[in-house]
């Protein structure tokens, strides 16, 4: 099992004092945290993408490469990549790039995002949500296995004997699929033979069970090893020294994060009774001292037939800078030596 972290660059108020962290300082606070998480042995370090006044990652390929140059071993990617509102040539230079700019520590994760900001803002329509996808990772995959591209599709200019340059040191790229949980996307996934990543932000992990067993099945049938159908874990959460101590620094942002999202969707506001139920036991956040957190990867490894990466989201807009690091620290230094032989 590898152990990673995930960031979505969030905008920060200090909880101590107030001060809303300026962007240029959040981003030199960033760059800090990708080092530590390389310097403690941790093995990944995603960074999102979006499109919102309280996220600074619109830019992710920009940020990846910054960090490629401050560290050494960590592997770095997407967290993910919205291809459906991206160009599939362009998004494979970039992360080609930064493949050669890391020497080889790239892994492109793929997805069309939890959010829909991104579909106006490059003058899509969200009616073809499903069509930009499938159309977009088609053509990602050609260039990935082909020097030369012949192509045509709905949403993009034909490629007829076009060459996509520079060639990442990886051969070939690393290609991630993230997913949610529609069932047409795990099959597809297996089908393609591509490494699935499963964002769990809420309910209980052990429920996609069924779903990872349909995307093995699927990858099976069409003739995929099963040492290529590799499963990994988006998941929230944060490590403390004690679970109390991780709730309660994490709670204030998870509930300004939920409150602003929820009057979006028209959801129930939310509240401390169900944050407490998600982070438990069975729960979807993985939240606590060392040793919980560490038994909670192992089980839920175990309730889906083996897990291979895990990647913890652990910022959020109330949370000081100090106290992410330490949770960084500790997820490196005792989580991820207590599930390395998972």
């Amino acid at each position: 099992m590898h152990v990673g972290v995930d960031s979505f660059v969030s905008t920060v108020t200090d909880p101590s004092t107030g001060h809303v962290i300026g962007a240029a300082e959040r981003m030199e606070h960033l760059l800090e945290e990708i080092t530590l998480a390389d310097q403690v042995g941790l093995y990944s370090f995603g960074i999102g993408e979006h499109h919102r006044s309280e996220y600074y990652d619109s830019a992710p390929p920009v940020i990846l490469a910054a960090a490629a140059a401050r560290t050494e071993r960590i592997r770095l990617g997407s967290a993910v990549a919205v291809l459906s509102a991206a160009d599939p040539v362009r998004v494979f230079q970039q992360f080609a790039t930064l493949d050669l700019i890391s020497k080889g520590r790239i892994d492109l994760v793929v997805g069309r995002g939890s959010f829909t900001e991104a579909f106006p803002l490059f003058g899509l329509d969200l009616a073809d949500y499903d069509s930009l996808f499938s159309e977009k990772l088609d053509l990602l995959l050609q260039i990935r296995d082909h020097t030369e591209v012949t192509w045509s599709g709905r949403h993009r200019p034909p490629m007829v004997r076009q060459s996509v340059y520079p060639r990442p040191l990886q051969d070939p790229l690393p290609i991630w699929v993230g997913v949610g949980g529609t069932p047409e996307s795990f099959v597809r996934a297996g089908l393609l033979g591509l490494p699935l990543m499963i964002a769990i932000i809420g309910g209980e992990p052990r429920q996609f069970a069924p779903l990872v067993d349909l995307y093995r099945r699927a990858g099976a049938e069409a003739g995929h090893a099963p040492e290529k159908l590799q499963v990994g874990l988006h998941v929230f959460g944060f490590v403390a020294e004690s679970t109390k101590a991780a709730a309660d620094t994490i709670y204030p942002g998870w509930e300004e994060m939920f409150t602003k999202v929820s009057r979006e969707r028209g959801f129930p506001p939310p509240t401390r009774a169900r944050f407490d139920a998600t982070a438990g036991e069975n729960g979807a956040f993985f939240m606590g001292d060392p040793q919980t957190v560490a038994d909670k990867i192992r089980r839920v490894s175990e309730q889906l037939g083996g897990v291979d990466r895990l990647s913890l989201q652990m910022t959020n807009p109330r949370l000081a800078h100090a106290d992410l690091l330490r949770g960084i620290e500790l997820l490196g230094t005792e989580v991820a030596p207590l599930v390395a032989s998972v």
